[in-house]
This record gives C-alpha cells, structure tokens and sequence, in this order.
C-alpha cells in the first residue's frame, strides 16, 4: 500500500555524505519543522534521472525557496558516497540534499519501491512530495517508465 496525503513521512534513516562524513539522519529529525521538497527517482546517474529528474530540480532550485521551501532533496537507492559524487557531478553540493536509502527500506516504508530487474534490482519509484513538519501535503508519484507529474515544474504549480 503506498503512502497517501496527510500521512505522516514513515521512520527510518537516510543517509547523507558531506564534507564532514557520513551523517545517519532519522526522518523524523530530517522533516521536523521543516517544509521539505522532496524527489525520489530509481538511481544515481541512469539515463532519465540524470537527463530530466534532477536537472528540472538544478533550474528551480531558487523558485521553490521563493515558495516558502526550507530544503530540497533527492533520494535514491544507492550509497551515499555515490549519491554525494552524482551531487558533485551536477554542483549542488551544499544545496540539494543527496539522500541515500541505502537498502530500499524509506522507499518500501513508503510503498513506493518496485523491482527493476536484474541490472538494477530492488529501487524506488519515480515521485515526489511536499513534507511539513513530518506530514505529507502533496504527493506526485509517476507510472512506471514515465516522466511527467514528478517533474519541479509540476511540484511548483502545487505551491
């Protein structure tokens, strides 16, 4: 069953890489008090992601804090050191959060993993979301192999 609006964000860690290391942060810090964009696509520098996801978050990084968004953040199933080099990658080190689920368990918490077959295995879902203060106030998640309704210029018309 997958998550719903008005849901509260599910217990776990992410896993975050910066300059100091790597940090275990629980959801429940990461969100609280906070208005947190948050975009999950199914990993690191594959071809969509890397191409379309992540970019259109790149370009309206700005507009969101316009709105009123504390952090922007992305997640995938992969470690957070090459979460951390795909931020680097694109420079936004220090802006959007790279955030690792490492073992699949925040997407499967969430409902919203799937098994991509033998290359990629077990990652999450394409979506995204709006969390205050630990509750889920929009959420967007895409049909398998599409790109539309993640997208920050469509978050963006929901804010």
């Amino acid at each position: 069953m997958s998550i719903s609006v008005g849901d509260s964000f599910p217990s776990g860690t992410f896993l975050l890489k910066d300059h100091e290391g790597i940090k275990h942060i629980s959801t429940e810090e990461y969100f609280n008090l906070k208005k947190v964009v948050l975009f999950a696509l199914p990993g690191a520098f594959t071809p969509t992601c890397s191409a379309k996801h992540l970019p259109s978050y790149i370009k309206n990084y700005e507009q969101f804090l316009k709105k009123g968004v504390s952090v922007v953040a992305c997640m995938a199933v992969n470690d957070p050191h090459v979460m951390h080099a795909w931020g680097e990658s694109n420079n936004i080190v220090g802006k959007i959060d790279m955030l690792a689920d490492t073992d699949c368990s925040i997407s499967e918490a969430l409902g919203l993993d799937m098994d991509f077959g033998k290359v990629m295995g077990r990652r999450s879902r394409r979506f995204s979301m709006v969390v205050e203060d630990n509750i889920i106030t929009k959420l967007f998640v895409e049909e398998v192999g599409a790109f539309e309704v993640s997208s920050a210029e469509n978050l963006l018309k929901h804010l």
